[in-house]
C-alpha cells in the first residue's frame, strides 16, 4: 500500500532550502515512495462536519534552484489521506488553533495526525517546560507588572519573552539595575494584559543553548549547540547563532527521561527540547528545526528515523 502523506507548512518557496527540516522529511518520504500532499493553512477547511483540504500532489527534488514541483491539484477529504504532518511555523495564533479543530476533524475520520492536534493546543512551547519543574530553572509566567518586578529583583539577571514567537523574537536580556526594566515590562505584557515568561538567566548560554529531537519520547543521542554569535547572548540560528552538534550529556539524557514519557503519552512525536547549562528552558512541539545541521554533522538520518516511527504507529492496531 502506498501511504498518502499531507504536509501542512509554510510556503514551500519562501524556506531555506540549506537548513529545513520539514524538507528532509519530505525527502525522505519521496525516497519511500509516498504520496506527498501539501497544504498551507488557508487550504484546509471544514463543509458539512468534514475536513477537506485544497491540495497540491508535490514532488520534491534535491536541487537548491529547483527544489519542489506541484504536479496536481485537487479537494480532497483530509480522511483520504494516512497521515498529515503539522509543520506551520508559529505564531500560535488564533488560525492555528482553528487549524488544529480541522485536523482533529481528520483525525477522528481515522487519519494520523502528528504532532497530535489536541496536545499543540495545551502544549505551549514556552509554558510546558514548566510542567517539569526539577528540570527547569526558576521561572514565572505572568501578566502582572508587579510579580515580574519582585522577580527580577529576587534573582538579578533575567531573560524575558512572549509566549507566542520563535527564533530569538522579541526576547530580552533585563541585568541588575538595568534602566529599561519598566519599558520592557509595559511592551512585553502590552501594559499587563498579556502573559510572557521570565526565567533566571543562564549563564551557560555562551556554550550553547542546546536542541535535542525527540522522536516517540526517545532521544536523538546528539544535541545541536547553538552557540551565540559575537556580541549576541541568543542562542538561536535565526538570530546568527552557529550550531556544534555534541553528545548528550548525561543531565541532557536524565531531562529527556523525565519529558520523554509525557510526550509520548500525549502524542508528541517529533519534539525539540531546548536545554541551556542543565537547564530546560522550552519544549517545541510545532516545527522543531535541526534536523539537517545534525545529519550533516554526525552522519544521521533523523528525517528516516521519524518516519519509521510513522510506518509503526500506521501499523499498530491501536
Amino acid at each position: 500500500m502506498t501511504i498518502k502523506l499531507g504536509v501542512v507548512m509554510d510556503d514551500i518557496a519562501s524556506i531555506n532550502f540549506k537548513k529545513d527540516s520539514t524538507l528532509a522529511m519530505l525527502w525522505e518520504a519521496d525516497k519511500r515512495g509516498w504520496e506527498i500532499y501539501y497544504f498551507e493553512q488557508g487550504d484546509l477547511f471544514l463543509r458539512d462536519g468534514v475536513a477537506y483540504g485544497n491540495s497540491h500532489l508535490l514532488s520534491v527534488y534535491h536541487d537548491e534552484i529547483k527544489w519542489f514541483e506541484f504536479e496536481s491539484a485537487k479537494q480532497i477529504p483530509l480522511s483520504d489521506l494516512n497521515v498529515i504532518l503539522m509543520r506551520k511555523d508559529p505564531p500560535f495564533d488564533k488560525n492555528y488553533i482553528y487549524t488544529t479543530y480541522i485536523l482533529e476533524n481528520a483525525e477522528s475520520a481515522g487519519t494520523l495526525v502528528l504532532n497530535k492536534p489536541q496536545s499543540l493546543r495545551d502544549a505551549n512551547e514556552k509554558i510546558y517546560a514548566t510542567l517539569f519543574p526539577q528540570c527547569c530553572s526558576p521561572a514565572i509566567v505572568t501578566s502582572d507588572m508587579r510579580l515580574l518586578k519582585e522577580f527580577y529583583a529576587e534573582h538579578e539577571d533575567i531573560v524575558c519573552k512572549p509566549l507566542d514567537a520563535m527564533g530569538g523574537a522579541s526576547i530580552f536580556h533585563l541585568r541588575v539595575g538595568d534602566p529599561n526594566t519598566a519599558v520592557v515590562f509595559e511592551t512585553l505584557t502590552q501594559y499587563g494584559t498579556q502573559f510572557i515568561v521570565a526565567q533566571k538567566y543562564i549563564p551557560e548560554i555562551t556554550k550553547g543553548d542546546k536542541r535535542i529531537l525527540m522522536i516517540n519520547g526517545e532521544p536523538v543521542p546528539f544535541a545541536l549547540a547553538r552557540i551565540p554569535a559575537k556580541g549576541e547572548w541568543r542562542g538561536n540560528l535565526a538570530a546568527g547563532a552557529v550550531g556544534v552538534a555534541q553528545p548528550l550529556s548525561e543531565n541532557d539524557l536524565w531531562i529527556c527521561n523525565q519529558v520523554g514519557p509525557v510526550l509520548r503519552e500525549k502524542g508528541l512525536y517529533f519534539v525539540g527540547l531546548d536545554v541551556i547549562g542543565n537547564y530546560l528552558t522550552e519544549v517545541n512541539v510545532t516545527s522543531p528545526t535541526c534536523i539537517r545541521e545534525l545529519d550533516e554533522q554526525c552522519d544521521l538520518n533523523i528525517a528516516a528515523q521519524f518516519l519509521d516511527c510513522v510506518e509503526s504507529l500506521l501499523s499498530s492496531p491501536d
